[in-house]
């Protein structure tokens, strides 16, 4: 049943009270018929309403937690379009490492101290490897179990445990349910036992089958016993053939509401060849998995992908900014450079590595160009040398040194004379047109 805005309000308390985040009771409604929220976010809804309409109302793509509530956990689906130009995607894929079942205990502990560190910092953000695979197939039930606890207790991330054998799932997930690790996987021939563990543990559970109707049958055979959390897996082998039933469901979801097929997606794209598998990884990560399993770990691998993920699930409606403000890059004193340049992020934080890189302490005088970079907003006429004289007294730059040298971005070298005649600042110098030149020109160019 396709719900409008009004038969929705019509069911609400009608009260504005604010407790579903949103200032009145027709703003949740539309929401909720756009299915961007689900109905059970008014926390005063009467049963006879949630009974009538839950289903309905229901995002078209299940939210799923995988690892516990609040930090250490993470969560993937609830998306809402095909693209994301037509609004934004909202949960980021999850990389997740594999621990081999062929290592021994001591270099278990040892990969997985290595995925809790695979973190790093691009643009302000905050990147790293989400989840650690351990395949603890081919071990005696009492060696698997061992062998989680050991890494659950260890890791910064939560487990997918991954095993065919009911009985080593049954003992491995019961040995961490607390830390609600993501159950790897249940197929034709596991379904029941596996369906079975993960209601008792309370755990969320993988689905794979060889075709999109097998896997939508077994989807609700899980869902029908009372299995909320689901995922559905694929092989990323061969990757044109997993692309393009990834794509399916995700339209028959989001596009058709066909609830079977109404859960985010993963895929296991493990291969030896480690610029293969960063490839295949990155595509997945963009279409349209929100877990994606890998053997590597070395940063060359990992920091692509990440990257990947990060510039897919930017939010394409707001600037990706930083506040217009000045900037101490270091031990700064009054004989420190002064640079300008825009408030968009991946100019400024480029700006910053390289200043760092330098080991040369800066002041960065932050621009508001509407989140544009230099040559955006050169075109966009939203900045200019006025606007730039503008910022530099606004923030008293001039207060901070004793010198009046300021460095001028490379890609805009007809903004020096104007600066020069229009501000304390008589000596302009044209830095370089790349951050990468940055610290040889402080070098060259600052005693």
């Amino acid at each position: 049943m396709a719900l409008t805005a009004m038969a929705i309000y019509k069911n609400l308390p009608r009260t504005n009270c604010g407790d579903c985040k949103f200032p009145t009771c027709m703003a949740f409604a539309m929401q909720v018929a756009a299915k961007q929220k689900p109905l059970t976010d008014c926390p005063h809804l009467s049963d006879a309403a949630k009974g009538e309409f839950s289903e309905a109302s229901a995002p078209p793509m299940k939210l799923v937690r995988v690892g516990p509530a609040g930090a250490g956990g993470f969560d993937i689906g609830q998306e809402t379009v095909m693209f994301r130009h037509e609004e934004k995607f909202h949960h980021q894929p999850a990389i997740a490492v594999r621990v081999a079942a062929s290592l021994t205990d001591d270099q278990a502990l040892a990969r997985i101290e290595q995925i809790s560190q695979a973190q790093f910092v691009r643009v302000g953000q905050q990147l790293g490897v989400k989840a650690a695979a351990v395949d603890v197939e081919g071990l005696a039930a009492d060696k698997a179990a061992a062998r989680v606890k050991a890494l659950a207790a260890k890791s910064r991330v939560p487990l997918i445990v991954m095993t065919k054998d009911a009985a080593t799932m049954a003992a491995a997930v019961g040995a961490i349910a607390d830390k609600r690790p993501l159950i790897y996987q249940a197929n034709a021939a596991n379904a029941e036992a596996f369906i079975k563990i993960a209601l008792e543990k309370k755990c969320p559970l993988a689905v794979s089958a060889d075709t999109l109707e097998a896997l939508a049958d077994l989807a609700k055979a899980a869902k029908d016993k009372g299995v909320a959390d689901l995922v559905l897996a694929f092989n990323g082998h061969p990757a044109a053939r997993t692309i393009r039933d990834l794509t399916i469901v995700r339209r028959a979801a989001l596009k058709k509401s066909f609830r079977a097929l109404g859960f985010p997606s993963m895929v296991d794209v493990s291969l030896d060849d480690p610029c293969k598998e960063t490839v295949i990884a990155s595509t997945f990560a963009a279409k349209y998995a929100g877990i994606v399993i890998i053997n590597g770990l070395d940063p060359t691998e990992l920091l692509p992908i990440l990257t990947t993920i990060q510039n897919v699930y930017t939010d394409p409606q707001v600037p990706n900014i930083v506040e217009p403000k000045l900037y101490a890059i270091g031990p700064v004193n009054e004989n420190s450079p002064v640079l300008w340049t825009t408030n968009f992020s991946l100019t400024y934080f480029c700006v910053v590595g390289e200043i760092e890189r330098s080991k040369v302490p800066c002041y960065i005088s932050v621009v508001d160009s509407g989140g544009l970079g230099i040559l955006n907003a050169y075109a966009g006429d939203k900045v200019s040398p006025e606007k730039v004289v503008k910022t530099l007294e606004a923030q008293k730059v001039a207060d901070k040194v004793k010198h009046r040298k300021l460095i001028n971005p490379g890609l805009l070298p007809s903004f020096r004379a104007e600066i020069e005649d229009s501000s304390p600042w008589k000596q302009v110098l044209i830095g370089p047109e790349n951050a990468s030149g940055i610290p040889g020109f402080l070098k060259a160019n600052w005693k």
